[in-house]
């Protein structure tokens, strides 16, 4: 059986709710390694039962995402007793990063890009989960891989389409607050080209009916 090459995982890439991300080693090439630790404020049944249907599910969506034509990485090795994960390390930028440093032509390009990729994922019915720039990383030729699958789901439903977007426009007016509503349309753009006009009101019409319950939840608060 494959094991990680004995060089420590020395940096950490990223650590979130969900897991954590390390720089590691893959039989001599760079690779990130990815863990989900134990939460201690849930029950260990449930806790062990959630870490280890993500990290059997993740690989799964990712697979699938490749097959809806949006790049993803290679999965090396999947560890479900430890949850851990092994996967191709992407060489390129965050979309985060990378939006706040471009004139409004190249950017508009961009976003549409990431709308219809998007658009492929959701013709595959599949669910993200947590859509934002900083899960979407530019190689140096401009391909945009997808990354970090761990709260996405199977779903070919409206409502759960509109909640993939609704969070990706929340999470673009949080990072990218001076142009969010440029990148939004743009988004959109892309989105519709692949989609349609007819499927695509659909689900942009989920995004207004969340946003209206959202606001009269706001309203109802002593």
């Amino acid at each position: 059986m494959d094991t990680v090459d004995k060089t420590p995982h020395t940096h950490l890439l990223k650590k979130g709710a969900e897991a954590s991300l390390f720089l590691t080693q893959w039989h001599g090439k760079d690779a990130v390694l990815k863990i989900r630790l134990p939460k201690s404020y849930r029950p260990p049944t449930l806790d062990q039962q959630i870490r280890r249907y993500r990290t059997i599910h993740e690989p799964q969506l990712m697979h699938h995402a490749k097959t809806a034509g949006v790049p993803t990485p290679i999965i090396y090795m999947i560890n479900v007793p430890q949850s851990t994960i092994i996967m191709q390390h992407i060489n390129g930028q965050q979309i985060k990063t990378i939006l706040n440093k471009l004139d409004p032509p190249p950017r508009h390009v961009l976003c549409q890009k990431i709308g219809q990729s998007i658009a492929h994922l959701h013709n595959h019915n599949l669910i993200h989960g947590d859509l934002t720039t900083s899960n979407m990383i530019q190689t140096p030729n401009g391909k945009i891989y997808f990354i970090d699958f761990g709260l996405g789901e199977k779903n070919n439903e409206l409502e759960a389409q509109g909640v993939d977007l609704h969070l990706f426009k929340r999470a673009l007016q949080s990072t990218h607050f001076n142009f969010w509503e440029d990148c939004l349309t743009n988004v959109l753009c892309g989105y519709t080209q692949i989609r349609g006009i007819e499927l695509s009101k659909k689900v942009y019409e989920k995004i207004h009916q969340i946003e209206r319950r959202g606001r009269y939840v706001e309203e109802r608060k002593p």
